[in-house]
């Protein structure tokens, strides 16, 4: 029964944006295409869905007791809603290939800057 795949995929997931303070969807995009059969459109709008918990919960963990700077975060935040909405808008109006070429650019494109930074 695929159901039994999403708890596990839901660990890994959980666990890197937890270690890493995000990435969670760089991962679960992929399972759910691969491991769920999911199309593209629908794993990328179920990340955008279940990043949003895990991301709520990082964030009050990273920050508790720590001197964190509000006025960054609230800017910062206030960004991302906007690039969110943005981003979900296109997300629909994009062929499932366009998608795919995107992500691994977007992924490929982190990681030479994660290596080189």
């Amino acid at each position: 029964m695929k159901n039994k795949k999403l708890v596990p995929i839901g660990l890994i997931v959980g666990f890197a944006n937890g270690l890493f303070g995000a990435g969670g969807g760089t991962l679960l995009v992929p399972a759910l295409q691969k491991f769920m059969k999911f199309e593209t459109h629908k794993s990328h709008a179920t990340a955008l869905a279940v990043i949003l918990p895990l991301s709520v919960i990082s964030a009050i963990i990273y920050t508790w007791g720590a001197d964190a700077d509000w006025k960054i975060i609230s800017l910062v935040s206030a960004g991302g809603v906007c690039g969110g909405v943005i981003g979900a808008k296109i997300l629909n109006k994009l062929a499932a290939w366009w998608l795919n070429i995107l992500f691994g650019l977007f992924l490929a494109v982190g990681a030479v800057r994660m290596l080189f930074a």
